[in-house]
């Protein structure tokens, strides 16, 4: 049995345990970290990055499709496509192991030693590693928790066969006839929305009264119009109850009651995530939780000293850029540094079509406070960029108080929205005013134009509307 003393363990090599023992390498960390899969976690290998690979493809796809209808105001023409999916994956996954690789590089250069395996600990000091060529023991004076979160099963959906996850969605070699979605969140309409694009025959059940039911109703709305356009049938109010005898069809109760069958080839389930919290020894160290999620404080300590906990399994937002942050500070925290969790925003973004991009407060969070609030929206169907990539539809919504003009929070919909998240961010973590953000020259013409003209807005002198 080999044994392995460091200065720093990381248990797990997703966005948050990475990003942390790549700055703890950096600042001369001796550090260890553990990997069962291949380096990048959820959002590098089954997440984000592959995710949004497909939908680019869907989106290419569908473009050229509606070109080869005949109608497309851009005078051009071209005969009708067909899609390998196979192919598409391959160039997917071609993706993800360049990433894969530029990670373990990144490790290597930082100088951490990575182990694969699964951890297990004994102690709080001390875990298992049962690698290809044996067991491996890692002792460390800090250890790192970051074995982030996992797809939810429902019970009377277990996955396997037709039912399957977003993982295995990601990985499919054709393009399902018909998909029925349960879970109208994020992940279940991005991934619904590409494969209606790709021409499966798509339909979303929810059980709540309306999709993408964390982000207001106002905002929602140009998606909810686009997923009709795209002829998704969406179910709200609605129950999932299991598959069919013949394993043939969606069983289902709808809004009034009744049960009906939705006929599908596949069945993804979408219905959260939770956190990776067993079968690597909790038991051994007995860590206060939140719920299902390992209590931290705002350094991400845990209750027992000597050990942090970082990412998805830390509790929501479960967003890969929440859990770099946290990576990147407990390693300036072990190295000596004086850092604590004081953000005043996390960016959250939404690839569906068109695109959401939330930072900040809400109208309605923002009320709640008990403040007066001013609010700024300014449409793109006024923004000559957005005219000239045929996105009219959306918008950017800036809240501020009224008695100083800080601004409070961002949002936006529309195509290409996700590039405005940098700049939302940035002024919330400036602390920014209205007249901060309508006095900065935005470069034209752009979508981000928008976001000038919202401050304006605000401030009773918009220009364009």
């Amino acid at each position: 049995m080999k044994e392995v003393s460091c200065k720093l363990l990381v248990i797990g090599a997703g966005p948050s345990g990475y990003v942390c023992a790549i700055r703890a390498g950096q600042l001369g960390i001796d550090t260890v970290i553990v990997e069962f899969g291949k380096p990048g976690g959820t959002c590098l290998n089954v997440g984000c990055i592959p995710s949004k690979a497909l939908i680019h493809a869907a989106e290419e796809f569908e473009k050229i499709s509606h070109m080869a209808t005949g109608k497309s105001p851009l005078g051009i023409s071209i005969a009708k496509p067909s899609i390998d999916l196979e192919a598409t994956i391959a160039w997917k996954d071609g993706i993800v192991s360049r990433l894969n690789s530029g990670v373990a590089g990144l490790l290597k250069k930082a100088g951490v030693k990575t182990v694969h395996g699964w951890a297990k600990f004994r102690d709080g000091k001390t875990v298992e590693v049962q690698t290809e060529t044996g067991m491996q023991v890692v002792r460390a004076e800090t250890v790192v928790i970051a074995t982030g979160s996992a797809p939810v099963e429902l019970p009377f959906l277990p996955f396997g066969g037709a039912v399957i996850s977003s993982t295995e969605t990601l990985a499919l070699s054709e393009v399902p006839e018909r998909l029925a979605v349960v879970g109208g969140g994020y992940i279940g309409l991005e991934l619904g929305i590409a494969f209606a694009k790709l021409g499966a025959k798509v339909s979303v059940v929810e059980a709540l009264p309306r999709v993408l039911a964390l982000y207001d109703a106002e905002l929602t709305r140009p998606v909810v119009k686009r997923l009709a356009e795209l002829g998704i049938e969406v179910l709200v109010n609605a129950k999932a109850k299991g598959l069919s005898s013949k394993g043939d069809a969606l069983l289902v109760e709808t809004a009034s009651g009744k049960n009906a069958k939705i006929a599908a080839d596949r069945i993804l389930v979408t219905v959260g995530r939770k956190p990776v919290v067993e079968d690597w020894g909790l038991e051994q160290i007995d860590l206060d939780m939140a719920g299902k999620f390992i209590r931290i404080d705002d350094q991400c300590r845990t209750s027992m000293r000597g050990i942090f906990a970082i990412g998805d399994v830390t509790g929501e937002p479960m967003l890969a850029h929440r859990a770099m942050a946290q990576g990147e500070m407990v390693a300036e925290i072990v190295a000596g540094h004086k850092r604590s969790w004081d953000k005043r925003s996390i960016p959250a973004i939404c690839f569906t079509d068109p695109e959401l991009v939330t930072a900040g407060l809400s109208p309605d969070e923002a009320k709640r406070l008990g403040g007066e609030i001013k609010v700024g929206l300014f449409p793109f169907a006024a923004n000559g960029r957005a005219m000239t990539k045929m996105s009219e539809d959306g918008f950017v919504r800036v809240v501020a108080r009224a008695d100083n003009q800080l601004v409070l929070g961002i949002q936006a919909v529309g195509q290409g929205v996700s590039e405005l998240s940098t700049a939302f961010g940035l002024a919330l973590e400036m602390g920014a005013r209205l007249e901060d953000i309508a006095g900065t020259i935005h470069a034209h013409p752009t979508q981000g134009e928008g976001f000038q003209e919202a401050a304006l807005k605000a401030l009773g002198r918009v220009l364009h509307v």
